[in-house]
């Protein structure tokens, strides 16, 4: 049984006190030390990229710079080269060439299937067919799931059901891109007020991160959040 916070000693005061406020401080800076970090690698790889170019053709030598700090420039210059190399048909057969003989490498297929799902599902938009976030009770009654609704069912699916079918794509965590293909009757459906990006945020994070506004969080869940901060 959890003591109230009448009852609760100097000492149990100052652990809730020390924990709560040292979780929120790790939450904050967590994100921005890592961030900072990789950026950091990053710029140190781009400025030593310099090394691999003759000096003859390093853009700081001619401009009369010095390289560092310069190498963010060589990462765009290569970024944009091969992002116009892999978007034409040559460019395409070459990068599918290379990636099957990556996948084809024991190990090494596993970490880059994983590594190149996670960017695509951080870095790629959410696909402009999700047209609304909604609420279906799936697997059960009782479990919610969230959908994208992808359009309204036509043809032979409305002349069997008897009545107004939506298309929903039902997402998996953390990787969204794959799923369940779905047809829910409308009114089994409930409506969010909730953007496609920030839906994808909480699917990635395995809802971690709420974007949800603070009015309704704090209308919704502040007995529940009361109670969370009882928990041991």
């Amino acid at each position: 049984m959890t003591a109230t916070p009448e009852k609760r000693t100097a000492w149990q005061r100052l652990k809730h006190f020390l924990r709560v406020n040292l979780i929120a401080g790790f939450l904050f800076l967590a994100p921005i030390v890592v961030t900072v970090f990789i950026l950091r690698i990053l710029l140190r790889w781009a400025d030593s990229a310099w090394k691999w170019i003759p000096e003859s053709m390093r853009i700081p030598s001619q401009l009369g710079i010095p390289e560092t700090g310069t190498g963010i420039l060589l990462v765009f210059i290569i970024l944009l080269c091969t992002g116009l190399l892999v978007r034409n048909y040559v460019g395409k057969a070459i990068a599918r060439a290379i990636e099957k003989a990556i996948l084809k490498v024991p190990g090494v297929n596993r970490f880059y299937a994983a590594t190149n799902q996670l960017f695509i599902s951080v870095f790629k938009s959410p696909a402009k067919e999700f047209k609304q976030v909604v609420l279906i009770e799936y697997p059960r009654p009782r479990l919610y799931a969230l959908a994208f609704v992808t359009g309204i069912a036509v043809g032979e699916i409305q002349r069997k059901t008897e009545e107004s079918v939506l298309n929903v794509f039902v997402p998996t965590t953390p990787n969204p891109t794959s799923g369940f293909y779905l047809m829910v009757p409308q009114e089994d459906t409930i409506k969010l007020d909730l953007s496609v990006e920030d839906a994808f945020k909480i699917l990635i994070s395995g809802g971690i991160l709420n974007p949800e506004c603070p009015e309704l969080r704090r209308k919704k869940f502040n007995k529940t959040s009361s109670d969370l901060e009882e928990l041991p």
